[in-house]
């Protein structure tokens, strides 16, 4: 690159030069001092371009011949979709991880830059986004599982794994609903631990955030999840919200928040496309989600927005343990107590009408008199707080000795709950209080 200016200049003084710091005629020797009567012959200024301002090939740095300057034929870093967009920024756009979930972990980038001041993983929450499928390992024991009950989430779940073999539209959610207490959660995590499903839990707390759509993105987040247990693991997933009444329903006059819209809106838009997830990145049409089955538990849909638990979307199952039913899970229930079949149904239809939690109820209400003996034994209520917390490592607490199950202890138990259950149901303090409320 060069290029040439010419010059006449009779009177050096009137001569102004670029201000360049490289090019100054007063202390260049190029230009010495002349006197000003002195004549100056026509001069030519010739720039001769160095190697840091040329690429060789005449062009400038910026374009040759037309065209950007690539930083080498074999990067990916300048590489073009077929829009002519540029192709990294647009997979940042598409990828369904709009958060950091690996972070400088040691093992997956540079020692160098993990360090050993701050620890080996500075990304503090990738052991729980692990975990975020719930494992049964505090099931122990034999539990019985109502066939009914077994049947209807086994068939939905398997349903909607195979719904693409079935030349039948099949719902996404099954909505189990029912009295309080009758164990609809205990059952279905029951049939998790026996089909071997790793399963993504949500509660109604989930529901509702102080951001606008937060609530929504997440229940989007937690089945993308669930897909890439089945995706990444090759075992069975599901995504199971809680009490879903509690979060979405209405009761009375309570306020219908976005968030309950767009929760509602969500989980229609999943039971209509279950395999087109997006959690805020662009769409790509390889970003194929796997279909999740979803389950719902509560305790009366009507509350909930008609559209979603109409038949094409939501499967609902009403659960009501009968007789044989709740004698035979609370025979499980006891039967390591050393009590009959016998012993357990008499408790059973001593107190009819109750629900499966009450029988659970009478044996924890046993416990009390044993425990209030314990803590006796370990110096008594001045003393609870420092034996159990501030003991040495060598000091042991007193041996605790569970109460013997007896039918007597047991229905004594139960009498006191009824009592407690009736004083609640007919004293009403509020109205004492409030004189004006209304009933």
């Amino acid at each position: 690159m060069a290029f040439y200016c010419n010059f006449n200049v009779t009177d050096l003084s009137s001569l102004t030069l670029s201000k360049s710091p490289n090019f100054n005629y007063r202390i260049s020797p190029l230009f010495p001092r002349i006197p000003s009567n002195h004549k100056i012959s026509p001069f030519v200024v010739r720039s001769i371009a160095t190697s840091s301002d040329s690429n060789g090939d005449g062009g400038t740095p910026a374009e040759i011949g037309g065209k950007k300057k690539r930083l080498s034929e074999q990067s990916s870093w300048e590489a073009k979709d077929a829009e002519g967009n540029d192709y990294l920024y647009r997979l940042g756009k598409e990828s369904e991880n709009m958060n950091i979930a690996v972070g400088a972990r040691a093992g997956v980038i540079d020692d160098l830059f993990t360090g050993n001041f701050l620890g080996k993983d500075s990304d503090i929450v990738f052991d729980y986004r692990q975990k975020v499928t719930r494992s049964f390992e505090y099931l122990q024991g034999d539990y019985y599982i109502a066939p009914a009950f077994m049947d209807k989430v086994v068939v939905h779940i398997v349903k909607n794994y195979i719904a693409h073999l079935l030349n039948t539209s099949v719902p996404l959610i099954l909505g189990i609903w029912g009295g309080k207490g009758q164990g609809k959660t205990f059952q279905t995590e029951l049939i998790f631990q026996a089909l071997g499903v790793l399963p993504v839990i949500m509660s109604a707390g989930e529901l509702e955030s102080e951001r606008a759509g937060e609530p929504g993105r997440l229940i989007r987040d937690r089945y993308r999840t669930a897909s890439q247990v089945v995706q990444n693991q090759g075992k069975m997933s599901c995504l199971m919200i809680n009490d879903i009444d509690a979060g979405l329903g209405r009761f009375g006059n309570t306020q219908m928040t976005v968030n309950n819209q767009i929760v509602v809106g969500t989980l229609m838009n999943l039971s209509d496309n279950p395999n087109r997830v997006s959690i805020g990145q662009d769409w790509r049409e390889s970003d194929v989600t796997n279909r999740i089955p979803i389950i719902v538990t509560g305790n009366d849909f009507s509350t909930l927005y008609a559209p979603l638990v109409r038949d094409g979307r939501m499967d609902k199952f009403y659960w009501q343990p009968n007789m044989d039913d709740i004698i035979n899970i609370v025979n499980r229930m006891y039967e390591k107590d050393g009590l009959s079949k016998n012993d357990v149904e008499s408790i059973v239809k001593t107190f009819p009408n109750q629900a499966l939690d009450f029988y659970g109820a009478l044996r924890s209400r046993t416990y009390d008199t044993s425990i209030l003996k314990w803590v006796n034994d370990i110096g008594g209520p001045e003393t609870v707080g420092s034996k159990l917390l501030k003991r040495k490592k060598d000091e042991n607490l007193p041996v605790f000795v569970p109460p013997k199950q007896t039918v007597e202890s047991l229905l004594e138990s139960g009498y006191s709950l009824i009592k407690e259950q009736q004083l609640i149901m007919e004293s009403k303090l509020s109205k004492e209080y409030m004189k004006n409320m209304e009933d």
